[in-house]
């Protein structure tokens, strides 16, 4: 992922995202669902239907970009409401952005023997 400032704000964008929706169709989602302006420099994040598909929509001072992301096996952990915007640090989306879940991080390998 392109690295961005650790004062960057990031919004996850509750419910299903048509994930058809380029560049425009996003950065509209963004001014009339989520309430923000796509070229705050903030990061936005939509989640598709089917779980598995996530784009990202960024402002780099020069213009707009889309990053996505495909899993193919699992699905992304999202937040449960159906409309608005979480606001979220950028250690919680790196860790959904890997599959893990964000809210309840468990260890999923433990040793049996030290040393």
């Amino acid at each position: 992922m392109i690295p961005r400032p650790p004062s960057t704000r990031i919004f996850l964008a509750c419910g299903a995202t048509d994930m058809r929706k380029g560049f425009d169709g996003l950065a509209v989602l963004v001014q009339q669902i989520l309430q923000q302006s796509p070229h705050s420099g903030s990061l936005f994040a939509f989640r598709g239907k089917r779980g598995d598909l996530v784009k990202l929509l960024s402002y780099d001072g020069q213009g707009l970009y889309p990053l996505s992301k495909w899993m193919d096996r699992g699905r992304f952990v999202w937040p449960s409401t159906a409309t608005g915007s979480v606001a979220t640090t950028a250690v919680e989306l790196s860790m959904l952005l890997k599959g893990i879940d964000w809210r309840r991080p468990e260890r999923t390998f433990v040793p049996s023997l030290a040393g």
